[in-house]
This record gives C-alpha cells, structure tokens and sequence, in this order.
C-alpha cells in the first residue's frame, strides 16, 4: 500500500514538472521574441539613417476631409528603445520610431478648419491629438445673439508620425502601433516573432513611405 506521505509527493513532483515545463515553454517565447526585436531594432535603425538624409515626402494630410495640407515631407527621424527585467532577464519592452511632419517647402503655416455637429468636431480633435498638432479651439458665436454657432481650430501645418514596438514576450509576438503613416490615424497589427524578417520590415518600410503595401 502507498502510504500518504508517497501520494503527497506524487502530487508534488508531478506539479514540480508542470511547472518547469511552463518555464522552459516560457523562456523558449521569451528567447524568440528576443530575436525578433533585435531584428525589427537593427532595421528600423538602419531604415532611420537613410530616412533622415533622404527627407521623403510625407502623407496627404486633411483634418476635416475637405481642407488639404499643403505639400508635406518627412524629417528628424529618431529612434529609442527601451530594456526591462522579466524573469530575471533583461528584454526589450518596446522600440520607437518617430519623425515629425512638414511643409515640404518654407515654414510651418497656419490653418482653420471649423465644426458644429458634435461627430464632424470629434473626429478633427482625434486627429489633432493624433498628430500631435498644435492648435486653439475657437467658439465663434452669432454676434447678434451671441448663441454658439460652431467651433473653429486653429492650427499649425506640423505633425508627428511614428511606429512603436512592443515585445510580447509570453506571447512570442511584437505589437505594433502605427501613428500618422497615411493620413491621421492609428493602427495596431500584431506579428509573431517567427514573422518578424526582413521580408515583412520591407513591407513596413514601404507603408512609411506611402507605397503600395502588404504591412496591415
């Protein structure tokens, strides 16, 4: 007969070996998703070098969908990271990549663009606070009556765009966030780290530079 002493340490290494199972699972995801951000690092700090010298036109920019921006480049391309502990380890926690937004010939200008239905306004201020874009909101109001006819935004023709990665190490997955590469919008698709190549960087690469692409 098994005595209970015996069945209780059965019933410990049996736990002791799931456990270390789950470690090593563990630390196979952390290990790939490892290389992955090196890779995706090396890239896009290769892909910002040539970037910064070659000032590349930038995206069609409108806050309202009826008020284009002028003609606009990309320039100050700049690059960071940043490192964690997990498990014990040092890892990435995520890459930034960021460059701001300007006219592509003389200073920044000024513009307005004006809203006064409550979905029209909300989707200017996404956009103003997507790209980061410096303005004043203005209430214009009927100068008779002084009752709130609409509201006018003020702006300055400059904006920052980037791309900011994410290591999912339990995971084994890279998030992105694309800020700004086509018009002011946010995206966020997500890879695993075994798709992480330069295959896919290029794809990346060519969304930035407004190119047809297979990216999102």
């Amino acid at each position: 007969m098994v005595s209970f002493l015996n069945q209780l340490k059965s019933q410990a290494n049996a736990i002791q070996e799931q456990t270390r199972a789950h470690d090593n699972e563990k630390d196979e995801c952390t290990k790939l998703t490892e290389g992955a951000a090196r890779t995706a690092w090396l890239y896009l700090a290769e892909l910002v070098k040539q970037l910064d010298v070659i000032e590349p036109d930038g995206p069609a920019l409108t806050l309202d969908g009826k008020t284009p921006w002028p003609r606009m480049k990309m320039v100050n391309f700049r690059i960071d990271s940043r490192k964690k502990i997990l498990r014990d380890k040092e890892v990435f926690d995520y890459i930034a990549m960021s460059w701001q937004i300007v006219p592509h010939e003389g200073e920044n200008l000024n513009g307005s663009v004006s809203a006064n239905f409550p979905p029209e306004m909300k989707r200017i201020e996404d956009r103003l606070f997507f790209g980061f874009v410096k303005h004043d909101k203005v209430d214009v109001r009927d100068p008779e009556k002084n009752t709130l006819k609409e509201f006018r935004f003020d702006y300055k023709t400059q904006a920052r765009a980037g791309v900011t990665v994410t290591a999912n190490h339990d995971e084994s997955r890279l998030d992105f966030r694309l800020a700004n590469l086509q018009g002011f919008q946010i995206s966020t698709p997500s890879y695993s780290a075994s798709e992480i190549q330069a295959p896919l960087l290029d794809e990346l690469a060519k969304l930035i530079l407004g190119q047809a692409s297979r990216f999102v």
